[in-house]
């Protein structure tokens, strides 16, 4: 989850603590809640830095269905789909969906190899697990490692902690724990 945009509830922060109750009202347990991070703007100068962090969810949904259950909580906090990568009040990101690889591993595979700039122009036309840069992304690794560390990625075999122990160190560092 992240955000680096103030909403009516508040600041990035603030926003995201309110939305893991909304997390519940929707039928989510939540499990286990991450620290709050400060962390770059992804792609570099897109806008202001973000606070992210990870939640690991209890649900009785499968994946297009918890994908759905979280655009609703997005919308209760004002975020708009008007730019990808662009400035949000709320991201909630479905990083992954236990083991399921969705829709098959050829789709995984094909967004996986796509470079930035054809990420950067391209949206998936449907949900697609486990997020396929999941594992060059500090931003979600750190957070992620606080709730999941032992979660094994299905396709790449390796663990968040494994994923986090091999990303550059200057990456890891630019994502700061908040007080």
């Amino acid at each position: 989850m992240g955000g680096n945009m103030p909403s009516e509830a508040g600041l990035p922060a603030e926003t995201l603590a309110l939305a893991l109750g909304a997390l519940g009202a929707e039928g989510a347990r939540v499990l286990a809640v991450s620290d709050f991070y400060a962390t770059p703007c992804f792609p570099a100068g897109a806008g202001p830095d973000y606070v992210n962090a990870a939640v690991r969810l209890s649900a009785q949904m499968d994946p297009d269905e918890t994908l759905a259950m979280l655009h609703r909580v997005e919308a209760q906090f004002g975020r708009t789909r008007e730019r990808r990568w662009g400035q949000r009040t709320l991201d909630l990101d479905l990083i992954a969906h236990g083991s399921h690889i969705v829709p098959d591993l050829a789709s995984y595979q094909a967004w996986q190899r796509l470079p930035l700039e054809a990420q950067m122009a391209q949206t998936p036309d449907r949900l697609i697990l486990p997020h396929p840069r999941l594992h060059e992304r500090a931003f979600v690794l750190v957070p992620l490692a606080d709730v999941a560390p032992e979660w094994c990625h299905p396709v790449l075999g390796q663990t968040v902690a494994q994923m986090l122990a091999a990303l550059p160190a200057g990456d890891v560092d630019e994502v700061r724990r908040l007080p």
